[in-house]
């Protein structure tokens, strides 16, 4: 019996007999599980001190630059280095159904996990050796992106175990939702395509915001195998690869029967669509002026853009073999850029599609005429109902014609204008003078170039100076403005891009009463055929030798500017303004929508007929110092019939007789006038035939290769 009164091997002594035993039985297997958990506890201090002391790789690399219309639509985006197009993307961007596809496939607990996932490396492992291949893959998303990063093959088990460790470390740098996002910018896509925004502009033709059910499939399978599942050459692998995943998504109900079936049914994408490339001069003058930024908005309006160079590539061909189409629109009021066609088709190297007209320097033909007469009207020399000359005349040696080589005699100021002649535009711009034109043009902020060695004579009028499409786009929405310097906008400051942005704003660049005139008979002009001008005011213009042919118009919102030709500089015979360029000018305003009405006339316009105008107005005053009437020395003179002579030539009594006439002085060629109309032109002979139509006055001129004239009058009887 002990101490407590028990007897030896009673009851009482088995609880305590049992625990000495259990306790010496079992003390090596706790000592185990002590030692495994300081073990385990230092692994996970290794573990944590190793991903706290990994180098992550940049998770940030290059993306294509953007360039992006006023809306946000892509314009043209640009590759990276090596021709890679990757380009960046935010979840907001991208159909939640192809995110949810994306996870349910790759991994479902990617908001749930550290970067790794036990579960499913260990069911990897155990399938690989089970089956002696890869069955499932057990990285995660995380994991996927540092391969991606990396750039190094996972095969061996040390690489697989920096993927690990990377993905341990990156996760506590990034949120969730941008390591998505820098998943979806570079998966592997194929060929050179990485990430879904490239993929489904390549495949699809269109942006990632909205997608099929069969388009989310196969962008979900094809970062697996981007090479083997390429629907454009192995579509056969691709199918199968989309038709797996959609199984899975119908088999866990994110899509039903009805959705599953038309899915399968959808046909692959047989080919690789191209990139968009809209407004692609611009776009990369844009680029190369400002290289460092990323994304870059312009204000250019991508459909309008669409549509006006299908417009352009449709109407080349017909006007004749090399020649080019080149378009320019903006608004007027903000000077914004809503369109600009550089050539017919970029890649046209036929056509010199890779050079942007827009900016070309050309000959500007008579283009030039508003702001002659518009400076004009603001001096007083001439008003729209003033009556002005249009016969042959001579300045100091220069002796303008008309397109059609004929004169029209007296007309009023507007008709000249709208008839585009010649001889009264240099009258006026004698009257004015040609530096005042050219000053005038700076302050619009173009930047007129004059032929090397050129003096500054009265042909700038008619296209003997160097401007370009944006140049005359400047000048005629200085005009629609009431005369105010136009200052073109492409997208951030208005002068964020070189040789863009033109004159100051608020500069004067005609007198607002001049210019409301000009619009106004601009307005009245003849249009081509099938044509309503309307409330559209233009001019046409044709440089010499049939290079260039120009239309350039607006209305009470738009200018817009068109140029056709060779960019070569190559003549096209019969190639000219009214036919070639004109067209195109009311095509483009066709597609712009509804036209807004030129403004009404400012206070103070004189609105009366030529007999009501003051009579210092009524008709334009001659230039003294410009225009020669022939009395220069060794001037031709009419030899034959005398001035002021009476010719009996027996035309009272009926009969039919010509008039013999006859030239001295003065260099050949000669061409002869009678009564205003060209009768003939001897290129060496002094002596040329009239048959009169019958008795009475006849004004006989005769105008020599110097372009220096004589003048006569007779009668005839």
């Amino acid at each position: 019996m002990d101490r407590r009164g028990h007897q030896p091997g009673s009851a009482a002594d088995i609880p305590r007999q049992w625990s000495t035993t259990v306790s010496r039985r079992f003390e090596p297997l706790g000592l185990a599980f002590a030692v495994a958990f300081v073990f385990g506890a230092l692994i996970l201090l290794g573990l944590e001190s190793l991903v706290r002391a990994t180098q992550l790789p940049n998770p940030r690399l290059a993306t294509s630059t953007l360039v992006l219309d006023r809306h946000g639509r892509l314009l043209r985006p640009f590759p990276v280095d090596g021709g890679r197009w990757r380009l960046p993307v935010a979840l907001d961007e991208v159909d939640p159904r192809y995110l949810s596809l994306l996870l349910f496939v790759e991994d479902r607990r990617f908001y749930a996990h550290a970067g790794v996932e036990a579960r499913a490396l260990l069911r990897a492992a155990w399938q690989l050796m089970t089956a002696g291949r890869v069955v499932s893959g057990g990285s995660t998303l995380t994991m996927q992106l540092v391969r991606l990063l990396d750039g190094r093959p996972t095969r061996r088990l040390s690489a697989k175990l920096r993927q690990i460790r990377v993905a341990l470390a990156l996760e506590r740098t990034l949120d969730k939702e941008s390591i998505l996002a820098s998943y979806l910018t570079l998966a592997p896509y194929g060929g050179n395509l990485q990430g879904v925004r490239a993929a489904s502009l390549a495949w699809f033709g269109k942006e990632p915001r909205r997608l099929s059910a069969a388009e989310a499939a196969l962008l979900v399978a094809l970062p697996q195998a981007p090479e083997s599942r390429r629907p454009d050459r192995h579509p056969a692998a691709a199918r199968r690869a989309r038709d797996r995943v959609l199984e899975r998504a119908h088999r866990a109900g994110l899509i039903d029967a009805i959705e599953f079936a038309a899915a399968r049914q959808e046909p692959l994408p047989s080919r690789r669509r191209s990139f968009p490339m809209l407004a692609a001069h611009l776009a990369r003058g844009r680029r190369q002026a400002h290289p460092g930024m990323a994304v870059q908005r312009l204000t250019i309006d991508a459909r309008l853009q669409g549509r006006l160079e299908h417009l352009a590539a449709e109407r080349a061909p017909a006007l004749g073999d090399r020649v080019s189409v080149a378009m320019l629109v903006a608004n007027h009021a903000s000077g914004e850029v809503l369109a600009s066609v550089g050539s017919a088709g970029l890649f046209d190297a036929g056509r010199g599609g890779f050079v942007d007209m827009t900016r070309a320097v050309r000959s500007p033909g008579s283009t030039l005429k508003p702001l002659i007469y518009g400076l004009a009207f603001e001096d007083g020399v001439a008003h729209p109902e003033s009556l002005i000359e249009d016969r042959p005349t001579g300045f100091e040696g220069y002796a303008p014609t008309n397109f059609h080589q004929d004169f029209q005699g007296t007309v009023t100021v507007r008709r000249a204008l709208q008839g585009s002649l010649n001889v009264p535009a240099v009258k006026l711009l004698a009257a004015v003078g040609p530096a005042r034109l050219m000053a005038r043009l700076r302050r619009a902020g173009a930047n007129p170039i004059l032929p090397d060695a050129a003096s500054l004579g009265l042909a700038v009028g008619l296209g003997g100076v160097g401007l370009t499409l944006m140049d005359l786009v400047r000048l005629y929405g200085a005009i629609a403005r009431g005369g105010t310097a136009l200052e073109l906008r492409v997208g951030g400051s208005p002068r964020s891009n070189p040789g863009l942005a033109g004159g100051q704003p608020g500069v004067r660049v005609l007198e607002g009463r001049a210019a409301w005139h000009v619009a106004s008979i601009l307005a009245g002009a003849p249009t081509p055929a099938y044509a309503l001008a309307g409330d559209l005011a233009f001019k046409t213009g044709t440089s010499y030798g049939y290079r260039d042919a120009w239309a350039i118009g607006f209305d009470g919102r738009h200018v817009v500017g068109v140029w056709v030709g060779r960019p070569d500089g190559a003549p096209v015979p019969g190639l000219v303004g009214i036919e070639g360029a004109a067209p195109i000018l009311f095509d483009v305003f066709a597609r712009l929508g509804r036209r807004v009405p030129l403004p009404a006339a400012p206070p103070g316009i004189l609105t009366s007929s030529t007999a009501d105008l003051p009579p210092s107005m009524r008709r334009v005053r001659s230039s003294s110092r410009w225009e020669t009437p022939g009395s220069t020395e060794n001037a031709p003179q009419i030899a034959y019939p005398p001035p002021g002579a009476r010719v009996d030539l027996g035309l009272r009594a009926g009969r039919v007789a010509e008039l013999a006439l006859e030239v001295r002085g003065g260099r050949p060629p000669f061409q002869w006038f009678v009564n205003g109309v060209p009768l003939c032109r001897e290129p060496y002979a002094r002596a040329a035939r009239w048959r009169p139509d019958g008795p009475g006055y006849a004004t006989l001129l005769v105008v020599d290769g110097l372009g220096v004239a004589a003048r006569t009058r007779v009668l005839l009887d």
